[in-house]
This record gives structure tokens, C-alpha cells and sequence, in this order.
């Protein structure tokens, strides 16, 4: 490592100009990269939506439908007007209406009324549109300028078209906010009011790298746009921090570049053990079988790698040409020393530990309990979006569309099961198939080839069912499970269900399979980290159970308070709180090992507190500060909430470490000391001891 280091110091001004070449390169190659909002397109590709996709786009050659066109007040000859004009829009890959479904020759009257409501009802006009995801901005754009201020335009492709506009600004405007708040709360901890700009000049060199690297995977989900960067400079910062302390400490006694060469090799074994318990937590994400979880998890670990060379290479480069600067812009630190504090503390270790652990137990039932969510809710109403769902219910109701592809070839089958599901479920509003709007009896060749094109592929029969049920939740899995049923008494196999709220039912089968197994994953790599760091069979226990404790609590307050949350949010906090603040456990118990070697243990807890609180004091704010700017900023309701749990969860860990582990410490001493290897703790009449 001698070597390593000497060469960084001795070449610092071609690092330098490397990492300016390659932070350029790495920002242009940034605007290339691509954000998925489909959350379907993460399902694994034996998902039965997935599958069923696939044949749907290969039979029919289309998508689901994504949007929905609703003309109020209109005569037929102006809803035909108005279909011809938005068949027109370029990115529109199909429109349908009543006259794809039924022979509008025949008068509306004599049609299946439940038909006819699906697409005109009380002289409202109702389109399914199909947009092509990669044209939705001018589609949308355009069909806002064919429907003017009055009608309504609504579906998945306009949430997600929204979404998108909202995003490209987001991520800006998060770092926005986190950035001058991290560097006050580094201004007010430190002594220069240079190094936290060398701080983030590292850490943020790194972003940029991790942000442009990602053009090789063409894109990235919208979670990993807005999660990744604020999170990798997060957790990132205390790398920085723990090399230019050691840096400030070796040149009181030593030449400007031994001392660099010397805080390198110093503050490596840290900064390796800090960032290796992070990195092993976001890659369990990567063994989730929904896909947003591998690509968030090597987005981030992706990330770490690039901190840690950035802040063992780069920064010391960088302190070298500024240290004069940093001394010509020193200032008294504003943080305390925390002997009070940490006095305090040791008075009530033992019943804050009492306290946390009555608590435990019922927050790991309940955080087991809550009430999820699998997709995006509703954006709010004050968008034009939210404005015109609500105008739409008000008319259509609530409707949720469900396709059902059943082999072709056997009228009278299709028949029964249309009848069937139309008469056994009320959540069913109407079944539209050739069965049920054309008649088994009515030959093909009599009709226009729109029609049969809509029902009929090569291979399969298509069957349109709709629900006034929302795209998620209890009610409306059960029906999809229903509706799986009752097909099955029908047909063996080769049949499939499409739509939103079938791929949001596989993404709940899908994710919740993943829960245990990411948690455990996550929490046995960072034990083997702290097994390894301190070469105790207890400690990896001890610390994991205190952070564990931190992520039930913070996990069990919407089951308590009445409040949803989003499965995803859930589960990638599980993992990430883990991953981001065990290093505050790890710091605590690390410097009380130290002290344990010259004091009693009451004494060593009161010194490592004196120690480190005001290390952990400043990470837990600037990852709770990023959390909470996720949170204000974010449209997005799973990136809304993802921030209220990292902020909060970055709190109780910071909490829970510095008021509950001290107590654990104690009670443990003698057990950390038998299984720990040269623990040598102090005895008392040694002559060790202050």
C-alpha cells in the first residue's frame, strides 16, 4: 500500500487531469442513458404478463392499452371525426371504439347496453388508445391539442409521460437542496471552509462517473434515476471525511506529502471496511427477481467502487494543490465536544435499552402487517392528469381493463365463459368478445375486417373485460385470481391476462417472494464484513440485531399510524438502511474496543461516545437531510416515500446506535471479550489505564 500511495502523491497532477477527462466524458455520456417508467418491464420473463405480452404484441400486433380518450357531449358523426383525427397522431399505435366491437349499423339501442357503456354512454364518447412508449410525449402533445381544455385524456402512458417531465428536472433540483445542506452541516463540523468542497468535489466526481457508466446498459428505471445519485453521495461523504482527519492529524508531525502517503495508508483499512458493508447491502438488492432491484443494486455498488477510488486517489491529489487554501480558510468548529452529552447517555443506557426492546417485538410484527401498495398511486388532482381521472369516474366510474387471450376456434366455449364471467362477478361491468357483441352465429366473412381484427389473431381469441375496480389492492387481485380460476374450468392452458392490474398482481407475487431472501442475503454478507473487521463471533450479532431494530421500527410506522406503503420502498429500505448506517454501529463498537483495551467498561463507553457521536451526528444528517429532499421534491409517490424512509430510518439508526448500543456494549462485554480474538481488555491495576 506504501508504494500505492507514494505513486498517488507523486503523480497527482496527472490524476487530476484524468479524472477532468474522465468526468466530462462520463456527464455527456449521462444524457445518453435512457429512464424506464414501466415498472411491468422489471417483471422476470416467466411472469405470466410478461408471457403474455409477448403474444399478445406477436398475435395481435399491439400493446395493452395505455390511455384513454373521452370526448364529453358528442354526436356520432363527431366521435367518428374525432377517431379518424387521433388515428392520425403519430406514435398512436391503435384506437378503439364501439364501432371496433360491435356493427354500428345496427341501432345503438339494440346493442348489449353494457357494450355500449363501455365506449358511449350518455353522449360521452370513450377511446382505448394504445401509445407507443417511445413517442408518448408527442403523442400526448398532440392529442391535448386535438381534445382542446374540455375533454379528457387519461391511462398509464399519460401518468407515465407526466412522470417523465417531472423526473428530468427532479434529480437536479434534489441535489439542489442536499448539496448546500450537506456542505453547511460539513462547514459547522469541520475546520476549513475548503474541505467540504474537496468532500464533494470527490464524491461528486464519482456520481458523475456512475452516472455516465450507465450508457452501457442503454438505461436505467426511474428509481435508480432518482435514488442512486443522492445516495451514493450520501453514504459516500464519510470516505472523505475519514481520510482528510487522518490527513489533519499526520502533518502536525509530518512533511505535506509523507503525511498524505501516511493518511492513505491509514485511513484505507477504514474507508475499505466502511464502504465494503455498504457495497455488500445494495448488491443483496441484485438477487430480487423483479428486475428494479438488480438494476438499483449495481447501480449503487457501481457507485461505491467509484467513491472509494475517487476518495483514495483523487481527493489526495486534490488536498495537495488546495492545502494552503485550506489553511488560509480555517474557522473554530461550532460542534461540542459531547463530554455532557455523552455523560448523560451513559446514565440511561441501560433503560433506553429496556425501552427499545419492548418496542422491537411489536414493530416487527407490525411492520410484517402493513397495508402495500405494488405501483404508483394517483398523481395529485391539482395536475391536469388527476383533474381529468376524476372527471372521467365521474361518468364512466372506476374502470380497470383486463384482456383475456383464450385459443381460437371454439365459439360456443368463448360464449359460456363470457356469460359466466359477466353473471358470477359484480366487480365486472362488461365482457366484450365477438361471443357477446357479434354473435357465434354471425360468420366473419359478414363483417368488417376492423371487428374481427379485434378479436381474432391466427391462434388466439381476444376477450375485453372490465371492472370497476382500482388497478391494485385486495379487490382487485382477488378478481384477477377469480378470473384465472374461472378460465381454467374453461381451458387447460395456453391462456393469458393482460393489463395493469395483472402485471401489478405479478409484480406482488414476484417481490414479496423476494423479501425474506434479499433481507437475509444482505444481512449474512455484512456480518462475514464485521466478522472479518473484528474477528468476533459476537459483534456481527450484536451490531446487525441494533440496526435490524432501527429498520422494524422505521418499517412498522405506517402499519401504526394507518397509512399504505409501497412494497418496493419497503423492501429496498430494508437493504439500504442496513447497507448505509451499520457503519455507525461499526464506528461506536470499533472505538470501544479500542478503549476497552485502556479503561473499565463503563469509562470505554463513555469515551468512544465522547468519540464518535459527533462522526455519526454528521453522516446521519446529511443521509437523513438526502431523504428528506427525496421526499419534498419528488412527484413520485414510490420516490416520495423511499425518501420519509431513508430519513426516517437514517434517524432511528443514528439513535438507536448512539442511546441503545452502548447499553448492549456493556451488558455483552464479557461475551465480546471471550469471543473475540486479542481482544485484551483492560483489568483493573493495570498501569494502561489515564
Amino acid at each position: 500500500m506504501n508504494r500505492i500511495s507514494q505513486k498517488i502523491v507523486r503523480h497527482k497532477r496527472i490524476i487530476v487531469a484524468f479524472f477532468i477527462v474522465v468526468t466530462i466524458i462520463s456527464g455527456l455520456a449521462s444524457l445518453g442513458v435512457g429512464v424506464n417508467y414501466k415498472l411491468s418491464d422489471y417483471l422476470p420473463k416467466e411472469a405470466n404478463s410478461t408471457k403474455a405480452l409477448a403474444v399478445m404484441e406477436e398475435e395481435f400486433g399491439t400493446d395493452i392499452v395505455n390511455a384513454y380518450v373521452t370526448i364529453y357531449d358528442a354526436e356520432l358523426d363527431e366521435v367518428m371525426e374525432y377517431k379518424r383525427r387521433l388515428e392520425g397522431v403519430y406514435g398512436i399505435l391503435e384506437v378503439t371504439w364501439l364501432d371496433d366491437v360491435a356493427d354500428t349499423k345496427e341501432p345503438i339501442e339494440a346493442m348489449d347496453e353494457s357494450i355500449v357503456n363501455a365506449y358511449y354512454k350518455d353522449g360521452n364518447a370513450k377511446f382505448d388508445i394504445v401509445i407507443d412508449e417511445n413517442y408518448d410525449e408527442e403523442a400526448v402533445s398532440e392529442i391535448y391539442n386535438i381534445i382542446g381544455e374540455n375533454d379528457t385524456l387519461t391511462g398509464p402512458a399519460i401518468g407515465n409521460e407526466l412522470q417523465k417531465r417531472m423526473a428530468e428536472s427532479e434529480v437536479i433540483k434534489t441535489m439542489v437542496f442536499v448539496v448546500p445542506l450537506a456542505i453547511l452541516i460539513l462547514v459547522l463540523s469541520t475546520t476549513s471552509w475548503i474541505e467540504p468542497f474537496l468532500f464533494l468535489a470527490a464524491t461528486g466526481v464519482a456520481v458523475i462517473i456512475n452516472m455516465g457508466t450507465n450508457i452501457f446498459f442503454g438505461d436505467v428505471s426511474y428509481i435508480t434515476r432518482s435514488v442512486s445519485p443522492i445516495l451514493q453521495l450520501a453514504v459516500s461523504l464519510d470516505y472523505a471525511i475519514f481520510l482528510l482527519h487522518s490527513f489533519e492529524r499526520n502533518r502536525k508531525v509530518m512533511e505535506i506529502e509523507t503525511a498524505m502517503v501516511s493518511s492513505i495508508e491509514e485511513s484505507f483499512s477504514a474507508i475499505m471496511a466502511s464502504a465494503s458493508t455498504t457495497l455488500f447491502g445494495f448488491a443483496a438488492l441484485g438477487f430480487m427477481e423483479f428486475g428494479i432491484g438488480a438494476d438499483l443494486g449495481i447501480n449503487l455498488v457501481k457507485g461505491i467502487i467509484f467513491s472509494f477510488i475517487s476518495v483514495v486517489v483523487l481527493l489526495p491529489a486534490l488536498t495537495l494543490y488546495l492545502y494552503k487554501f485550506i489553511d488560509k480558510t480555517r474557522h473554530k468548529s461550532v460542534f461540542p465536544n459531547f463530554y455532557v452529552f455523552s455523560r448523560e447517555i451513559q446514565r440511561f443506557k441501560i433503560p433506553a435499552l429496556m425501552l427499545v426492546m419492548l418496542i422491537i417485538i411489536p414493530s416487527y410484527l407490525a411492520q410484517n402487517s402493513n397495508d402495500f401498495l405494488y405501483g404508483n398511486e394517483a398523481l395529485s388532482e391539482s395536475t391536469r392528469l388527476g383533474e381529468d381521472e376524476v372527471k372521467l369516474d365521474e361518468v364512466y366510474g372506476r374502470n380497470t381493463p383486463i384482456v383475456l387471450l383464450v385459443p381460437k376456434g371454439e365459439p360456443s366455449k368463448e360464449d359460456e365463459l363470457t356469460y359466466s364471467l359477466k353473471s358470477k362477478y359484480g366487480e365486472i361491468t362488461s365482457v366484450i368478445s365477438y361471443a357477446s357483441s357479434v354473435g357465434v352465429q354471425v360468420p366473419t366473412e359478414y363483417l368488417d375486417d376492423n371487428i374481427v381484427d379485434t378479436f381474432y389473431s391466427d391462434n388466439y381469441s381476444r376477450i375485453i373485460i372490465n371492472a370497476d375496480t382500482s388497478s391494485e389492492g385486495d379487490k382487485a387481485f382477488s378478481l384477477v385470481e377469480s378470473i384465472k380460476s374461472e378460465v381454467g374450468e374453461y381451458y387447460e392452458d395456453d391462456t393469458y391476462l393482460l393489463g395493469e392490474s395483472v402485471s401489478l398482481y405479478d409484480i406482488k407475487e414476484s417481490i414479496t417472494k423476494d423479501s425474506f431472501k434479499v433481507s437475509i442475503i444482505a444481512i449474512i454478507a455484512i456480518m462475514m464484513v464485521i466478522l472479518i473487521s473484528f474477528k468476533s463471533l459476537t459483534l456481527p450479532v450484536l451490531l446487525v440485531f441494533v440496526i435490524q431494530g432501527a429498520i422494524w421500527i422505521n418499517l412498522s410506522v405506517p402499519y401504526f399510524s394507518g397509512n399504505q406503503i409501497n412494497y418496493i420502498g419497503f423492501l429496498i429500505i430494508s437493504t439500504v438502511q442496513l447497507g448505509a448506517t451499520v457503519d455507525y454501529a461499526i464506528i461506536m463498537s470499533d472505538t470501544y474496543m479500542k478503549k476497552r483495551k485502556l479503561y473499565d467498561k463503563s469509562k470505554a463507553t463513555w469515551s468512544a461516545l465522547v468519540d464518535t457521536v459527533g462522526s455519526i451526528f454528521v453522516s446521519g444528517c446529511i443521509l437523513s437531510s438526502a431523504g428528506l429532499c427525496l421526499n419534498i421534491i419528488s412527484a413520485n409517490p414510490i420516490i416520495s416515500e423511499l425518501g420519509t424512509l431513508l430519513c426516517r430510518g437514517t434517524l432511528l439508526s443514528m439513535a438507536l446506535v448512539v442511546f441503545v448500543l452502548p447499553g448492549i456494549l456493556n451488558i455483552f462485554d464479557k461475551l465480546i471479550e471471550k469471543t473475540t480474538m486479542n481482544s485484551n481488555y483492560y483489568v483493573k491495576g493495570d498501569s494502561n489505564e489515564e
